[in-house]
């Protein structure tokens, strides 16, 4: 392949085009405010507040940081122009404060008031500007992966559902080849295409990744034509780990017997184990210290409005690592009789049982605090699967038979299905959670969870169940994109892109 195209491949990665880009342009706007703040001369700058480069290493990190906290390096990010803007100024106004804190404590690092508020805003126009240039870039990159689709039927179908740019931002197909009359057949009927037909020889065709997305495998798997392009160097990739790094979740349609068994994950090794439960205890309990002023006005605001014969917090049965039950600590958001027909589905939005003061605090999930003190226990984990009732992983682990996989992990106090799918309140709304903590499950990491608890400020700052890579409201309830089959001619007409 061409080292040029390998390259601009490589640059359709948002986190591999944005987060250096930002950097510099914090890294420049250091410098620029500097030589603002000292009358055009970068000189006496030095001489006043000392070396610049140190200084604009430090304001560089912070912003980046910041900016990270928002999502914005989400490979999957489709943000409006105003909610662009928005999180960019709350990102810098993040990395500002981390930069403050920074050289308070390292004071041979202060770069002054006025040269860092002119910093911050040079930083926010110019981050707003060049991500906007690159944005453009990613979307109508010329030099995209270029896919082949070993299938044309039901399962070779789900990357029609990828139909946004955020989506596909990093690959085009060049066609799909029918690995049956009754896949051809499925392909014409929907619209699906280009189909390469048994007189092409695919040796013409230009393309830098096999997909294979067979209905059937059996007696139909083109084993010597596979090999073929692995001997000269293509890669060749089944459409479960496709469909993973390019949707950030694990599609259970298309997951078939054994994938699981034999994917290698983070979770089982010993050491890391080890470190996380290390990293769990020292933040929760970090996190606790730092919090204790919002437990004390949630303590306040729940007495004001119901009085002090109401109980504070309330202790909800949940299943953890290995099947095994404990008492989930929780701020009492609900009122007293909010359960006397049963257990129930909650709701983030619309639940008449939720009180006035329960809504705000379930707004920014401050009702979710006590459960530190279940990290700190050794119950819970900072990042990992929400816990589930027993009332209802019963039923859930009738309808979804990889449910109980979950248990396989601490649950966790935050995760990678809250940052991508809202509140869930039925069933479909846990299988779609259930494909993001498979994915969580598959690539557990310390930078991945550290990457998680980042990220959810994002979530807590704007108050809502999803962060900005998640699905839109249309899309929240289904959990797929709401387009028929015949909707997938995405391959062969530009004028389907949707924003």
């Amino acid at each position: 392949m061409n080292p040029i195209r390998r390259l601009t491949q490589r640059l359709s990665n948002p986190l591999l085009v944005l987060l250096p880009a930002d950097a510099l342009v914090a890294f420049a706007a250091l410098f620029a405010g500097a030589w603002i703040r000292f009358g055009l001369d970068l000189a006496s700058a030095t001489q006043s507040i000392g070396p610049l480069f140190p200084r604009a290493v430090s304001f560089a990190a912070c912003i980046v940081i910041g900016l990270t906290t928002m999502g914005l390096y989400r490979a999957r990010q489709r943000p409006t122009v105003s909610e662009s803007i928005a999180r960019v100024l709350v990102g810098v106004g993040i990395g500002g404060f981390g930069h403050i804190l920074f050289f308070y404590l390292f004071p041979e690092h202060n770069t002054g008031r006025l040269t860092l508020a002119i910093a911050m805003v040079l930083s926010f126009v110019a981050i707003c500007l060049v991500r906007g240039l690159l944005l453009r870039f990613l979307d109508h990159n010329p030099a995209k992966r270029r896919v082949l689709l070993m299938g044309s039927g039901r399962v070779a179908a789900k990357v029609g559902l990828l139909r946004r740019r955020s989506d596909r931002r990093r690959f085009e197909v060049v066609g799909f080849v029918p690995g049956s009359a009754a896949e051809r057949e499925f392909a014409e009927r929907n619209g699906m295409g280009p189909l390469i037909g048994p007189d092409v020889d695919l040796r013409q065709l230009r393309f830098d990744e096999v997909v294979v997305a067979l209905d059937d495998r059996r007696g139909m798997f083109p084993t010597a034509q596979l090999l073929r392009h692995r001997y000269i160097g293509i890669p060749v990739r089944d459409i479960v780990d496709f469909l993973e790094q390019e949707t950030g979740k694990i599609d259970l349609d298309v997951l078939h017997p054994g994938w699981l068994i034999f994917a290698s994950s983070g979770h089982s090794r010993w050491g890391f184990r080890v470190m996380k439960r290390l990293v769990d205890v020292g933040i929760g309990t970090v996190m606790l210290v730092l919090t204790s002023p919002l437990l004390l006005l949630a303590v306040a605001a729940i007495r004001i409005e119901e009085g002090r014969a109401a109980p504070l917090m309330y202790r909800q049965r949940r299943i953890g690592r290995g099947g095994r039950l404990f008492d989930l600590l929780k701020f009492r958001s609900m009122r007293l009789d909010a359960e006397k027909g049963g257990p129930m589905w909650a709701s983030r939005q619309g639940d008449d049982r939720v009180t006035r003061t329960g809504a705000l605090l379930r707004r920014f999930r401050i009702d979710e605090l006590p459960q530190l003190i279940n990290v700190i226990r050794g119950e819970m984990s900072i990042v990992g699967p929400r816990p589930e009732r027993p009332e209802f992983v019963g039923k859930l682990s009738q309808h979804l038979p990889l449910y109980d996989y979950r248990h396989c992990v601490r649950p966790g106090l935050t995760g990678w299905a809250q940052l991508n799918f809202p509140y869930g309140a039925s069933i479909e709304d846990a299988n779609e959670k259930l494909k993001y903590d498979l994915f969580y499950i598959k690539n557990t990491s310390t930078l991945f969870d550290l990457v998680i608890l980042m990220q959810t400020l994002e979530v807590v700052i704007w108050g809502r169940g999803t962060s900005m890579a998640g699905p839109r409201s249309s899309e929240a309830r289904s959990g797929e994109p709401s387009q028929s089959p015949a909707q997938m001619r995405l391959f062969t007409t530009r004028k389907s892109d949707a924003a």
